[in-house]
């Protein structure tokens, strides 16, 4: 599927014979910030996009905390490798919601989570979704922003889950959230 343009919309068919698809890592080494989302949704998994589904504040949240200097679309992902910016997934199978996966597929992705971190060498490791976080790393008690510890060298962070279907944040909330990761990433780069 072409990426240069927004692609189109699926129909119900086709987003449910999305499930289980996987979609590729947009990674590179060296990295400022590798994000990590849950797993693709179904609209994800049909364009072949990270965080494509209309409604998901992905977008704007890197915008508006200073990660990227304009709004980019889902079908202008590539553009994040510039800004050294990658995407990837602790469960790479796509599902309808996130309640689909089950607590080993996330302690399996982290697995697997800290091999790309090994090869890749980001700066940081954002997971998008606190309650996926305290599962796969089993740390029940979690908070949104930095975390104690590292993964393969890289420091871990975790912002609120960006899709829709999570009501618990405002737009002010992501902007907050990922302009304290753009803070904290500027403040490693000038250490480094």
């Amino acid at each position: 599927m072409r990426h240069d343009a927004p692609p189109p919309r699926p129909t119900r068919a086709q987003l449910l014979a999305s499930a289980g698809r996987r979609i590729p890592d947009l990674i590179a080494r060296d990295l400022d910030v590798l994000f990590c989302g849950i797993n693709p949704g179904l609209y994800s998994a049909f364009t072949g996009l990270h965080f494509a589904r209309p409604g998901n504040r992905f977008w704007r949240a890197l915008h508006e905390g200073g990660l990227t200097p304009t709004l980019l679309q889902p079908w202008q992902q590539q553009a994040l490798l510039a800004a050294r910016l990658g995407i990837t997934n602790l469960v790479m199978r796509a599902t309808a919601t996130a309640a689909e996966l089950d607590d080993d597929e996330l302690r399996a992705g982290r697995l697997a989570l800290e091999k790309k971190v090994r090869r890749y060498r980001p700066l940081v490791v954002a997971v998008v979704g606190i309650g996926a976080y305290r599962v796969a790393f089993d740390r029940p008690k979690a908070v949104i922003g930095p975390q104690p510890e590292t993964l393969a060298g890289a420091r871990l962070w975790v912002v609120p889950n960006t899709s829709g279907l999570n009501a618990n944040h405002q737009a002010a909330d992501f902007a907050e959230a990922f302009g304290a990761l753009a803070r904290a990433v500027d403040d490693l780069r000038r250490q480094v």
